[in-house]
């Protein structure tokens, strides 16, 4: 299965491109983007491209991302546990607003799951075994 039926691409490129245009207004969160990103057209465009391919990866299974979240959240400058539970509540809002019920779920319980893991990575690590 390939997702809920009535996703479609343009469908997830107007969630991306409406919650990430939430997300670079947003008090806490748009630092973060604008230092790694910054506030040039052209570099938006490719990540709001990016991130398109990784939503269609996620919800249909495309294959389109080839890429690595972890990695790239990893060196992001001012990222913090705090800021993924601003992220979600953004992204549930968003959805909510763009979708009928059922299709806002689906991609809240992925993008939970998704950052769930995310943080358990980048800010849950076990200690090193002592040698």
């Amino acid at each position: 299965m390939n997702g809920p039926p009535d996703i479609t691409e343009a469908d997830i490129a107007r969630l991306v491109d409406r919650f990430y245009g939430r997300v670079r207004s947003d008090p806490a969160l748009g630092p973060v983007f604008h230092a790694k990103i910054g506030a040039d057209a052209a570099a938006w465009s490719a990540h709001l491209e990016k991130l398109r391919r990784f939503w269609s990866a996620v919800m249909l299974r495309s294959g389109a991302y080839h890429g690595d979240p972890f990695t790239a959240h990893l060196r992001l400058p001012g990222l913090t546990s705090d800021l993924f539970e601003q992220w979600l509540a953004l992204f549930d809002a968003t959805c909510r607003e763009s979708f009928p019920p059922e299709t806002a779920q689906a991609f809240s319980e992925r993008a939970h799951r998704i950052a769930r893991s995310l943080r358990m990575g980048l800010f849950e690590r076990l200690p090193a075994p002592r040698a």
